[in-house]
């Protein structure tokens, strides 16, 4: 059995090597996890940036990779602690985005200005307890290559927003955005859809809308 294992198995060790990593009631790495841990577990791609004045909240127990050339803006958040956070290619996350894992982003996706995207909800099956003492409903959320989304957007959990999509500023997207798709709304759907055989974005009709 390995270290780990060990660790793993004994509730006591468990629970000593989580308050070596967080603070019990602040659930974001002690500093030197930041410093010395975290830098040789994620990746980082060339010429990408993350600007200090962000708060990047990740643990070593699950992935944060980010690809050549993204950006994170100023005063983002970004939290793997619930699933991992993978941001491809030429990814630009806005100023003071929130992205919290389980979240992947395609290669040349972006992110507009206060746009929150997560990868669960809360729990709250049982009445009789708090939300936050239930275990968290996690589905991964997933942004798929060159979609862009409106500054100050909502992106809920277990949505997959398709290639090239563009979500309108202000937009809550609580279901699928299908491929080449304009989505507008509380709650988002799908006002255009572009025409492959045309080359043009058409409108799309209520009755005739793509099912989102």
């Amino acid at each position: 059995m390995g270290l780990v294992d060990t660790v793993k198995s004994n509730e006591r060790l468990k629970q000593f090597a989580l308050r070596m990593i967080a603070p019990k009631r602040n659930p974001r790495p002690r500093l030197w996890v930041r410093w010395f841990l975290n830098p040789l577990k994620h990746k980082k791609g060339k010429g990408s940036t993350i600007r200090r004045n962000s708060r990047i909240d990740v643990f070593p127990w699950k992935r944060f990779e980010i690809g050549a050339l993204t950006t994170i803006e100023s005063f983002c958040t970004v939290n793997n602690g619930s699933g991992d956070v993978i941001l491809g290619d030429r990814v630009r996350v806005g100023i003071g985005s929130v992205v919290i894992g389980p979240v992947t982003m395609g290669n040349g996706s972006g992110l507009g200005q206060h746009v929150f995207v997560s990868g669960f909800n809360h729990g709250y099956t049982d009445a009789s307890k708090n939300s936050s003492e239930q275990a968290l409903d996690i589905r991964p959320t997933i942004i798929e290559d060159e979609a862009h989304i409106g500054a100050n957007s909502v992106v809920l959990a277990g949505v997959t927003i398709g290639k090239r999509c563009q979500i309108g500023a202000g937009s809550v997207v609580t279901k699928d955005i299908p491929p080449y798709c304009v989505a507008v709304g509380n709650p988002a759907r799908v006002i255009k859809q572009f025409n492959h055989h045309t080359g043009a974005w058409e409108s799309v009709k209520k009755k005739s809308a793509v099912a989102v």
